[in-house]
C-alpha cells in the first residue's frame, strides 16, 4: 500500500493518539508540580521522537537481519493496530496501555508506549520500508506527529475540562474505528504482497 504525505501523517497521528493519551497524561502528572509538567511532557515527546526516528532509519535493517519481510511487517503491524483499535473502541479501566507506575514519568509510560509504542513503531518502519527514498518525508512526518502530540498533551487539562469525559471517550472510540479500518487495509496489503512474492498473484 502506497501512502501519500497527508495519508501517512494522518495514520501516524492516529497511531500516537494524543487525545486518547490525555487521561494517561493527567494520571502520570498528577503528582508532578505544575511548573515542571511542561518540561516533563516536552522531554517525553523528544524521547519518543528520537525512538521513532531510530526505528525509521534502522528498523528495516534489524528486521532483515532476523529474516522478516515487508509483508510480515505489514501484517504484524496490522495486528498490533487492530488490538489497539479494539481497546480504544472497548476501553478498560486501565486505559489503552494498561496500568502505569506512579511518580514522575521517565520514558515509561508516556514516551514509550503511549507515544512511541508498538503501533507507531510498526507504522513508521512500514512506511520507511515501503519507500526508503522518502526518508526525509517520513522523518518530517515523525516530527510533525510529535509536535501535534506535544501541543495536545500540554493542553491536556484544558481539553479535558472543555471537552468533558464523554466527548473525549467518543473521540477515542471514533479514532479506534478508523484505526480498525486502517488495520484491515494494512493486513490486506501485506497478504497481497506475500501472495505476489509467491508468484500466485494475477
Amino acid at each position: 500500500m502506497e501512502y501519500g504525505f497527508w495519508g501517512a501523517l494522518m495514520l501516524m497521528v492516529l497511531m500516537a493518539d494524543p487525545l486518547g493519551n490525555i487521561p494517561i497524561t493527567l494520571a502520570c502528572l498528577k503528582t508532578v508540580p505544575n511548573n515542571r509538567r511542561p518540561i516533563v511532557l516536552i522531554r517525553e515527546c523528544l524521547i519518543a521522537m528520537v525512538t521513532l526516528l531510530l526505528a525509521m532509519f534502522f528498523g528495516r535493517s534489524f528486521l532483515e537481519s532476523i529474516g522478516l519481510t515487508d509483508a510480515a511487517l505489514s501484517i504484524g503491524g496490522s495486528v498490533i493496530v487492530m488490538l489497539m483499535a479494539i481497546r480504544m473502541v472497548f476501553p478498560t479501566k486501565d486505559g489503552v496501555f494498561g496500568e502505569t507506575p506512579g511518580g514522575e514519568p521517565l520514558i515509561v509510560p508516556l514516551a514509550i508506549p503511549a507515544l512511541a509504542g508498538p503501533s507507531t513503531l510498526a507504522t513508521i518502519m512500514m512506511l520507511a520500508a515501503s519507500d526508503p527514498s522518502r526518508m526525509p518525508e517520513w522523518g518530517l512526518i515523525v516530527v510533525i506527529t510529535m509536535v501535534v502530540s506535544c501541543v495536545t498533551l500540554l493542553a491536556a487539562e484544558w481539553l479535558q475540562k472543555k471537552l468533558g469525559d464523554k466527548v473525549t471517550l467518543a473521540i477515542e472510540r471514533l479514532t479506534g474505528l478508523i484505526l480498525a479500518m486502517m488495520a484491515t487495509q494494512m493486513a490486506l496489503s501485506g497478504i497481497a504482497s506475500y501472495v505476489k512474492g509467491l508468484g500466485l498473484g494475477a
